[in-house]
């Protein structure tokens, strides 16, 4: 049996919630509540002692139970053990996997964090906004735009031709970025399509506020 510790609006969450919807396991979800500060509860830390969600469990029995957090290691884990449907390239083409790869952790490590930002600062009134924190913001927030336009080129669907973790890294804040109003670039047009198949996406239209 598959456990979920999560909070719902955290990005990571949704992520790994996203590979779960696509490989259609049933999983038991259990609600952290990162604003009671519940990832500190010493029954939490047991699971993650970075107290951070998400942590999944994945056990059979008693004597069989297997503890994974971090969002990436969760998904990969997921990967190994359910491998169908891929959310990888094959075991065979080492650069595909590795781009993949590569840009799961981009959104990670760039992108989900000045989105956060850039949404902060864009529902403030005017006044109250910091304009550096928005500039800074909205410049990674554009060079990912770019990136994705540039690797959707040529008519592919989704960032590895067939959905992929990467795309389920990109998209809880690209497109709850959209739903909060900041505009997409002039003339991206593979970035716009791609935005609109993932609204579509039973595994992301899930997800809460999206």
């Amino acid at each position: 049996m598959l456990k979920l510790y999560d909070y719902p609006q955290c990005p990571f969450g949704q992520k790994t919630r996203i590979v779960l919807a696509e490989k259609q396991l049933d999983y038991e979800l259990t609600v952290v509540d990162l604003r009671k500060h519940e990832q500190l509860e010493p029954w939490f830390v047991a699971l993650n002692p970075f107290h951070k969600v998400p942590v999944l469990v994945d056990e059979d029995d008693e004597d069989h139970r297997t503890v994974v957090y971090d969002s990436t290691v969760i998904d990969e884990y997921l990967e190994d053990e359910y491998p169908e449907p891929a959310l990888l390239p094959p075991p065979g083409d080492s650069a595909a996997r590795a781009r993949v790869r590569q840009l799961e952790d981009y959104a990670d490590m760039a992108f989900v964090l000045a989105a956060g930002n850039l949404l902060t600062e864009h529902v403030k009134p005017e006044g109250e906004r910091d304009p550096e924190k928005l500039r800074r913001a909205k410049d990674e927030v554009d060079r990912t735009f770019a990136l994705l336009e540039r690797e959707l080129a040529g008519g592919k669907e989704y960032l590895a031709g067939s959905f992929s973790i990467a795309d389920a890294a990109f998209a809880p804040r690209l497109l709850l970025l959209v739903a909060r109003g900041v505009a997409l670039p002039e003339g991206a047009r593979a970035l716009r399509g791609y935005v609109d198949r993932l609204r579509q996406r039973e595994s992301v239209r899930r997800l809460d506020g999206l």
